[in-house]
């Protein structure tokens, strides 16, 4: 009844006040805690869209329940364009697992921003030092080699995709979000887990170990690191990022919202920002990344089912 009322009241505001919006900051949520990936992208995107729509975009981080804590706040929140949500991969996932009844249809798309290749990386503390120990490894002691990863979401489906492909078992570890999987696997308290290249100098320092990346080909960052599929893993994957805006927001403000993070997405500053964590810029207006989020969910759905987590 809330989200109708307010959805109701958005309806009726006239056409000027429209045309005045934005008037006030706007609420960015990010469903992660601070210093993982999702608001290391979002924190450098945050001032440079305020530059473009003309008010503060203050970030506000809304952790918990593995990412839907956050979507549920913004899925309920006054259709007005004073709250948008940075969105990643993971609303499929959760959605298909059970563990959110949020889905990427409660939303309208503004823009995706961004794409970010993922890399199974190691604790220094584990006997590995390639891809083929730890896989021999793995078939000798099925289910014991631990991976750190948020349940039903990305760090999850990621790493069950190379068990799948690789007819290997790992042993799940839930942590929320990646800040605390890295301190974890960089205490050694687990084995694996998905990280990516912003890991680069760690990985140089002896702090952890990169066994393969989940890319088409290897990465000019560091070239030395196989894709996976050279290794005779067949996984290819990202994680992407992109602007969303509770379901029924006006077309005028979401116009203003999309044109705003399509300048932003342009911006020098904002690619620099982007190559300091290892991630490509990758833009798509409002239609295109509808589509894009439709095909997304389809592969989602069915990856949930064959990898047997599907609770849908």
């Amino acid at each position: 009844m809330k989200k109708l009322v307010a959805g109701f009241a958005v309806a009726l505001l006239p056409v000027a006040a429209l045309a005045q919006f934005p008037d006030r900051p706007i609420k960015l949520i990010v469903p992660w805690a601070a210093g993982g990936d999702t608001d290391n992208i979002f924190r450098p995107f945050a001032p440079l869209m305020q530059k473009h729509i003309g008010q503060p975009v203050v970030i506000a981080n809304v952790g918990g329940a593995s990412g839907t804590k956050g979507a549920k706040e913004a899925k309920d929140s006054p259709p007005d364009g004073y709250t948008i949500y940075g969105m990643h991969d993971y609303i499929h996932s959760t959605y298909y697992t059970g563990v959110s009844d949020v889905n990427y249809t409660d939303f309208e798309t503004v823009c995706l921003v961004s794409s970010t290749p993922s890399v199974l990386t190691g604790s220094p503390k584990t006997p590995w030092n390639d891809w083929k120990s730890l896989l021999a490894d793995a078939k000798a002691r099925p289910g014991q080699i631990s991976v750190g990863a948020t349940l039903g979401s990305t760090s999850h489906f990621f790493p069950a995709l190379i068990e799948k492909a690789a007819g290997i078992k790992f042993k799940y570890v839930s942590y929320e979000g990646l800040a605390p999987r890295m301190n974890a696997i960089l205490g050694g308290h687990i084995d694996l887990t998905d990280a990516n290249l912003t890991q680069k100098g760690k990985v140089e320092a002896g702090q952890l170990k990169f066994f393969g990346i989940a890319t088409e080909k290897r990465n000019a960052e560091m070239p030395n690191v196989p894709t996976l599929k050279e290794l005779g893993v067949d996984v290819v994957y990202d994680v992407n990022r992109g602007l969303m805006a509770p379901k029924g927001t006006p077309e005028a403000v979401l116009a203003k919202l999309a044109a705003a993070c399509a300048a932003t997405v342009k911006e020098p500053a904002f690619a620099e920002s982007m190559k300091k964590q290892a991630t490509d810029v990758r833009y798509m207006d409002r239609k295109q990344y509808a589509a894009w989020l439709k095909q997304n969910d389809d592969l989602n759905r069915n990856l949930a089912k064959e990898l047997g987590l599907s609770k849908r």
